[in-house]
């Protein structure tokens, strides 16, 4: 005769969840999206109009100190420059900040994030070193200076303030 029906598998909605829902255990979220480029706006328009500054920012701080500001972004630019392929070597300091930081790779992985979102990605860097506490225009040896001082996320000191209003 005829062999039984095989038993259909029943749909289970939670097994169909995708595995990045939730970060892998021990790994933490990104403080922001990588689409939230406007949480800092300033931020996000020096990125879109000379990127390298970003990454440059981000390089120094991610490899300690050990490459300037200058020197990270100059190498940056100079790939970008001559390949078109920043996101190659930028993508590199993302895995690099995950693994220091241990951040979830969420759904795609760092590669692809800067190849096709090189912008945002910068900017998302960007933002969480700031939300951990990074002064990013002043360099990893300021900060560290900083806070073997005991100051963070203080306002650094600028020109005195001048009164409001007709003076003679």
């Amino acid at each position: 005769m005829y062999p039984p029906p095989q038993q259909q598998p029943t749909y289970n909605h939670a097994m169909n969840q995708s595995h990045h829902a939730r970060p892998a255990a021990g790994l933490a979220r990104w403080s922001t999206g990588l689409f939230h480029c406007m949480d800092d706006p300033g931020n996000c328009l020096i990125t879109c109009l000379c990127p390298c500054i970003t990454f440059g920012q981000i390089a120094d701080i991610v490899d300690r100190g050990t490459c300037s500001c200058a020197g990270s972004g100059a190498a940056y630019a100079a790939i970008c420059a001559t390949t078109g392929m920043g996101c190659l070597y930028s993508c590199v300091y993302r895995t690099k900040m995950r693994a220091h930081y241990d951040l979830d790779e969420g759904e795609c992985p760092d590669f692809l994030v800067h190849w096709c979102c090189e912008l945002c990605a910068l900017c998302q860097e960007y933002r969480e070193l700031k939300n951990r506490g990074f002064d990013m225009g002043i360099g990893w040896d300021a900060n560290m200076e900083r806070r073997n001082r005991g100051v963070t996320g203080g306002q650094v000191m600028g020109a005195p303030a001048t009164p409001v209003g007709m003076m003679r």
